[in-house]
C-alpha cells in the first residue's frame, strides 16, 4: 500500500513525523508531496501580507496533478487550507485529514487573539467546516478533541476516528535516571494551553523543589522575574530533549483551564511516557482516556497549583511511588501509543476506506 502525505504541513512537527514513521513501520509506502511554508519561521502564525503570498504560492504549486502512484491522500497538520488542493490530486482516491486542532479554536478561544465574531474568527471556523467537510475521513488525536471536531464540521459519526499523538521512537526512549536534586521538567511553547501561570505558582508553592522550564512563545514575559527555584532555558535542540527527560525528577504536562486544553494529551506527555518518565498532568477528560491517576501518572485539577506543588513534592520524596508511575506510564505508552501500535491503527484506517 502506497500513500501521498500531502501539503503545506510542518514536515518536522511531532505528529507529522510521528504518523509517517508509524505507517512505515507498518509496513506502508508514505510519499511525501510537501510545500515549505511554515519550516524555520519563529512567529510563522503571524499573520501578514508576507505570510498570505506564500500560502498563495503554495497552494498554486500544490494545485498540479501529482505524478506520483498512491492509494490514499493524508493531509498533514497544519493543512486546512490543502484541502482544495488535496482533493484535485487525490483524484477520487481517498483523503484523509490530519488536523490536530481547529484555526478557531486555536486562535480565538484558546490564545484569544482575535475575537469570536470579529472578521477573522468567522473565516477561521469556515476555513475549519470546509477542510473538515472536504475530507473522507478525519483523524484526531484524542475522543475528546473527535467530538469537538465533528460538531464544528458537522460530520457524521463514520467520518471521524481518533488515533493518538505517540512520540517519535527514533529519538525518544526509555532510559530514565533521574539526577539529584530532584527537578521538574516542564516543555513547550509558552501558550495559555500549557497552563505556565499555574506551573510557576506551584514552584513558589514548593519553594525547596527544583523546577526547570524549556520554550519560548506568547506568555514569555511571566518568565522576567520568576521564582528563584525556577530555571528557564528558551531552547534546546529537539534531539536533545530525551536527555532532558531522562534525568527529570518528573515531567510536566499541561494545566490550562480551556475546553481545548481538556481535549488534548500533548506531545510532551507521550514524549515523557516514552522515556519512561514519571508523569504530571492536568486531570481533563483526555488525559482520562489514556492515564489514570496514582498510577499511570500524577493527574491534578486544571490550574490548580497547590495540587500541582503537592503532587511533584510527592514523587520528589517517595521514590517508590516515582519509580511505580514511571514503569506504569512507560507500559501504557508501549501497549497503546507505541509507533506499532499507531502504524497498525493508521494502516487500518487507510484499508477501511480502500475497502
Amino acid at each position: 500500500m502506497r500513500v501521498l502525505y500531502f501539503g503545506t504541513y510542518e514536515r518536522d512537527y511531532p505528529r507529522n513525523a510521528q504518523v509517517i514513521a508509524s505507517l512505515r513501520s507498518a509496513g506502508v509506502d508514505v510519499l511525501e508531496r510537501h510545500v515549505s511554508v511554515w519550516e524555520g519561521r519563529p512567529n510563522k502564525w503571524r499573520a501578514g501580507s508576507a505570510a498570505a503570498a506564500r500560502l498563495a504560492l503554495a497552494e498554486a504549486r500544490l494545485f498540479r496533478r501529482p505524478r506520483e502512484d498512491f492509494d490514499a491522500l493524508i493531509v498533514g497538520y497544519p493543512g486546512h487550507l490543502d484541502l482544495t488542493a488535496a482533493r484535485r490530486a487525490a483524484a477520487g482516491r481517498p483523503v484523509l485529514f490530519n488536523p490536530l486542532v481547529s484555526l478557531y479554536d486555536t486562535f480565538v478561544a484558546d490564545r484569544r487573539r482575535f475575537g469570536r465574531r470579529s472578521l477573522a474568527g468567522r473565516a477561521l471556523k469556515r476555513i475549519d467546516r470546509h477542510a473538515l467537510r472536504a475530507a473522507d475521513l478525519v483523524v484526531a488525536d484524542t475522543r475528546a478533541d473527535a467530538d469537538f471536531l465533528a460538531g464544528l464540521g458537522a460530520l457524521p459519526d463514520e467520518r471521524i476516528e481518533v488515533c493518538f499523538v505517540g512520540a517519535e521512537e527514533r529519538i525518544f526512549g526509555p532510559g530514565w535516571s533521574p539526577r539529584q536534586p530532584f527537578q521538574a521538567l516542564f516543555v513547550g511553547k509558552l501558550i495559555p494551553l500549557h497552563g505556565l501561570a499555574t506551573v510557576l505558582e506551584a514552584a513558589r508553592i514548593a519553594g525547596e523543589l527544583q523546577f526547570k522550564i524549556i520554550g519560548s512563545g506568547q506568555l514569555e514575559s511571566l518568565l522576567r522575574e520568576p521564582p528563584p527555584n525556577v530555571e528557564h532555558v528558551p531552547w534546546v535542540e529537539y534531539e536533545r530533549l530525551p536527555d532532558e527527560l531522562h534525568h527529570a525528577g518528573c515531567a510536566l504536562g499541561v494545566f490550562g483551564t480551556s475546553e481545548k486544553a481538556r481535549r488534548v494529551i500533548p506531545n510532551k506527555v507521550f514524549q515523557a511516557l516514552a522515556c519512561g518518565v514519571p508523569v504530571v498532568t492536568a486531570d481533563t477528560p483526555a488525559a482520562r482516556e489514556l492515564l489514570v491517576d496514582g498510577t499511570s501518572a500524577q493527574l491534578v485539577p486544571p490550574g490548580d497549583a497547590p495540587a500541582l506543588a503537592a503532587a511533584v513534592r510527592r514523587l520528589a520524596e517517595d521514590a517508590a511511588l516515582a519509580s511505580r508511575v514511571a514503569e506504569s506510564g512507560l507500559r501504557v505508552y508501549q501497549a497503546r501509543a507505541s509507533e506499532r501500535v499507531l502504524g497498525e491503527r493508521w494502516r487500518g484506517l487507510v484499508e477501511g476506506l480502500l475497502q
